[in-house]
């Protein structure tokens, strides 16, 4: 019998669930369930179990229980997309994102390389002015001028993105623009096509036979609050990717297309507090052709790789936090149901269902005014189907952050089936050379398995691991970029 370890003399907590750690019967697996998650900052702990049975013979082939760890657990990785959550996770989405845009330019991935050949454009859309704010103007020889209020800003001053009249700002527009944003860009999506046939002199369903166009976009925050959208926009046959467009169906009339479904999509928003409101693009937008040979300043690389850089990013750009501020206990209400069944206040949050109060987020006036409109606007019953009190870290803006038409390229998840096949490979070759049996190919397996959300994040100790493993990558990263040569 082990006897139990006195660690009372240990301070730091982390080191002493570090030891506890590697007194446990099997340490190794521990770091290796660490090390397998590549750095993850807060990785998902679940219980539960997985049984591989042959379907033929009713023997079980292979059986997991997250029992038999050394923890009682099983780690996995969070998946988050955010740069600010999660930079071991994000990195693997903003490559998976790459390689999803490339395919869509380029070609692989199952996507024909024939498309490298389409027309193709990187259109950038962006929001109306809902009231002058600070800037670094340029002339049009690109010669920096001062800003309205007289000075010349540095290009990381506080104040840039700022209302210069915060009084006489449209917080209410720019919330209500960032709500609708994603519905305006469906709205965009349509008008692109009947543009596109008014300007070809063809009617919609004769376009539609003829062509189709595909598309893949990002969204980003500008330094004002406001989203705006960068996308990929492809002219592809009638069978999609596998098949070239119409000779008449060029980079200009795309150009022209895109200029008429700018002017002509709107939104109408109608509201007693707030009266109606036109939810439109703004008069800055622009239409730049993708180069096919590499030769251009757009090419089918740096493209991917701008639009993979901002999938990764989430409104903390724009001065404002990247955690929901609805109190957890009353789902932002303000009130729990006691066991009478009546409405109590909520201890957590006295009534208002913020998370924290919104005067103590570490933010500038122009964010944490946003932050308030949106909190403000969702409580209203004519917009209580936009949600804005759960949206307003995000001010206001509920829609995808990267979205594709189907027929653009691969998905994300068929790039996460090909890494897992690719890591069932590795697995299946690392039991052969330990001598163990493989799966026969012709046996039909079935599995069944049962799991339970427990928690996230790691113990003290595990956590120490877990930095340890990010500052190695980090520095084989860092030996790459040094150009190592045993790397």
């Amino acid at each position: 019998m082990r006897r139990p370890l006195d660690l009372r003399h240990v301070i730091s907590p982390g080191l002493r669930d570090l030891v506890e750690l590697a007194n446990t019967d099997n340490f190794d697996r521990v770091t290796e369930q660490v090390r397998d998650l590549r750095g993850c900052t807060s990785p998902v702990n679940l219980h539960g179990w997985t049984i591989t049975t042959d379907q033929t013979t009713n023997q079980v082939v292979r059986s997991y229980r997250s029992e038999d760890e050394p923890t009682g657990r099983l780690l996995t990785t969070c998946g988050n997309r955010r740069a600010s959550r999660c930079p071991a996770c994000s990195r693997l989405y903003a490559a998976d994102t790459y390689h999803l845009i490339k395919a869509g330019l380029s070609g692989g991935k199952n996507v024909a390389e024939t498309v490298r050949d389409h027309p193709r454009a990187f259109v950038t859309l962006t929001a109306p002015s809902f009231g002058p704010v600070h800037n670094r103007p340029t002339t049009d020889a690109g010669k920096p001028r001062p800003c309205s209020c007289g000075d010349s800003h540095a290009q990381d001053a506080p104040e840039l993105g700022t209302p210069l009249r915060p009084a006489r700002y449209d917080y209410s527009g720019a919330v209500l623009w960032n709500a609708h944003a994603g519905a305006l860009w469906a709205r965009f999506t349509t008008y692109l096509r009947r543009a596109l046939a008014e300007h070809l002199g063809m009617t919609q369903k004769a376009l539609n036979t003829a062509l189709r166009i595909s598309f893949a976009k990002v969204a980003e925050y500008q330094q004002r609050g406001l989203v705006h959208f960068h996308a990929v926009v492809r002219f592809d046959g009638p069978d999609g990717h596998t098949t070239a467009p119409p000779a008449w169906a060029t980079f200009d009339a795309l150009r022209v297309a895109v200029g008429l479904a700018v002017e002509r999509a709107r939104l109408i928003v109608d509201s007693d507090a707030v009266g109606e409101r036109v939810i439109r693009w703004g008069d800055r937008f622009k239409v730049d052709q993708i180069s096919a040979l590499g030769d251009g300043e757009l090419t089918d690389a740096k493209v991917a790789g701008y639009v993979a850089k901002y999938a990764t990013k989430n409104a903390e750009g724009a001065g404002t936090v990247d955690r929901t501020l609805v109190c957890r206990p009353c789902t932002g209400r303000g009130y729990v149901r006691g066991p009478d069944g009546f409405r109590d206040l909520c201890e957590d949050c006295d009534g208002t269902g913020q998370a924290e109060p919104l005067t103590n987020l570490a933010v500038q006036q122009h964010a944490r005014q946003m932050i308030r409109t949106a909190w403000a606007l969702g409580h209203l019953p004519e917009f209580a189907h936009l949600k804005l009190w759960k949206w307003a870290h995000m001010l206001g803006f509920r829609g995808h952050f990267s979205s594709k038409s189907r027929a653009y390229s691969t998905t994300l998840g068929a790039l996460r089936d090909v890494r897992r096949a690719w890591r069932t490979a590795q697995a299946a070759a690392a039991r052969v050379r330990a001598g163990l049996p493989i799966d026969d190919e012709n046996t039909t397996l079935v599995t069944a398995s049962s799991w339970t959300y427990l928690s996230s994040g790691y113990r003290p100790g595990e956590e120490l691991l877990a930095a340890q493993v990010r500052h190695d990558r980090a520095y084989t990263e860092h030996l790459k970029s040094e150009g190592a040569p045993w790397l």
